[in-house]
């Protein structure tokens, strides 16, 4: 009845491979809250560590920074290394989908849900 239809007529063959789909995108997303990297600015007086779903883990800033008279400058480096730290989460994150999304044989730039 379904002959006709060729690699849509398996449709269990298809709901084993989303489900598969879907245990590998949980595990990705538990991995996501455990890969870190860190972005910086001013010649690294400023680092901001962050995991790969962009949640701010740490912030480490050089004491020779610290003068009253830099206040401005300070709050820039500041929001520089995060928006660094941030950037490099998001494209962590599309590295580690790429690499799913590969191996399952779905196109590398296919947007999921992250």
């Amino acid at each position: 009845m379904l002959k006709g239809l060729g690699a849509l007529g398996d449709m269990a063959g298809m709901m084993k491979k989303a489900q598969e789909m879907q245990g590998k995108m949980a595990q990705l997303q538990d991995d996501m809250a455990n890969i870190t990297v860190t972005g910086e600015s001013g010649a690294g007086l400023v680092k901001a560590t962050c995991t790969a779903k962009g949640e701010l883990k740490e912030l480490d800033i050089d004491p020779s920074i610290f003068n009253g008279d830099d206040k401005e400058v300070v709050e820039d480096l500041i929001l520089a290394a995060i928006k660094d730290a941030q950037s490099r989460a998001t494209q962590r994150a599309q590295e580690e989908m790429a690499k799913l999304t590969e191996g399952m044989g779905l196109p590398a730039d296919m947007k999921l849900p992250f």
